[in-house]
């Protein structure tokens, strides 16, 4: 019914920037918040960015002020633009979306494949 894809992720040197995107897709009614989470080895994942569609956003503490997350609501598209990169944000990231599609009629969380980022040297 819906699909997430995500673009952007790759290899980056500390200290640089990358930018996400997904694109969501498919029988779509509306979208309320759409965000992105990441999962490092061996950790659970964690919300690093949230924006709801008035576009108010939140942050995880570890990732303000370098992080900045952006949608477009004609396209159904959320960006994830990551400024001042560390090792430490090293982990598969993963679009989140609540979608109300034309089908159920009801908002469902959906969620993208994930895409690696690796900051490294």
């Amino acid at each position: 019914q819906v699909q997430l894809v995500e673009s952007g992720g790759g290899l980056v040197q500390p200290g640089g920037s990358l930018r996400l995107s997904c694109a969501a897709s498919g029988s779509i009614f509306r979208i309320n918040a759409m965000g992105w989470y990441r999962q490092a080895p061996g950790k659970q994942r964690e919300l690093v960015a949230v924006i709801t569609s008035g576009g108010s956003t939140n942050y995880a503490d570890s990732v303000r002020g370098r992080f900045t997350i952006s949608r477009d609501n004609d396209k159904n598209t959320v960006y994830l633009q990551m400024y001042s990169l560390k090792p430490e944000d090293t982990a598969v990231y993963y679009c989140n979306a609540n979608i109300k599609t034309r089908i159920t009629m009801k908002f469902t969380d959906y969620w993208g494949q994930g895409t690696q980022v690796t900051v490294s040297s």
